[in-house]
């Protein structure tokens, strides 16, 4: 089987928010429109406490319970079978969507007999890689739909697109689903 996992398309990685993505809003239209094509749909959530030492290293974002971390409005989230919270801990974690700590997506995959896995969301050089490469390591099929991912930073987007590409993740466009 297969499914979509969107990361982390909340309001503070969207224009406007606290971390945003330049062009993070651009990718709910795509999205909305691949909600149909998977049997199944998940989404994850940065859902920091106030305090961490995540935010040593980043801007105050994604507080648990904050409009900042609420999935975007726009989104069609009845769609959506399960969401997975990330960076729940006082650390530096929260990257992968595996690193989830309300429930373990492996296993909810393996569990649905999941082999491929088409990744949505934001940003494409941190979250997105972070979870297409633990992804691809565990065994499962892993496809990053162009059309459906945003960056920060053109460069970084590149070389991150370029490293997923050699551990054998498959980035695709959406006319090809």
């Amino acid at each position: 089987m297969k499914a979509l996992l969107i990361v982390d398309l909340q309001n503070d990685f969207c224009p406007g928010g606290k971390l945003a993505v330049p062009e993070g809003g651009k990718v709910v239209p795509i999205i909305n429109q691949l909600l149909d094509k998977f049997p199944l749909v998940l989404a994850s959530q940065d859902w920091h406490p106030v305090k961490t030492v995540h935010f040593d290293k980043w801007p105050v974002h994604c507080v648990r319970e904050s409009e900042g971390a609420k999935l975007h409005p726009d989104l069609k989230r009845k769609k959506i079978t399960k969401v997975f919270l990330k960076g729940t801990d006082n650390k530096d974690d929260g990257y992968s969507v595996f690193e989830a700590t309300n429930d373990d997506l492996e296993g909810f995959l393996r569990g649905n007999n999941v082999e491929e896995l088409y990744l949505t969301g934001l940003a494409t050089e941190y979250c997105v890689k972070a979870t297409a490469i633990d992804a691809v390591e565990k065994g499962f099929k892993v496809f990053v739909i162009r059309e459906g991912v945003a960056g920060i930073k053109e460069e970084d987007v590149e070389k991150a697109v370029k490293e997923m590409e050699s551990k054998g993740i498959n980035y695709i466009n959406y006319s090809s689903i």
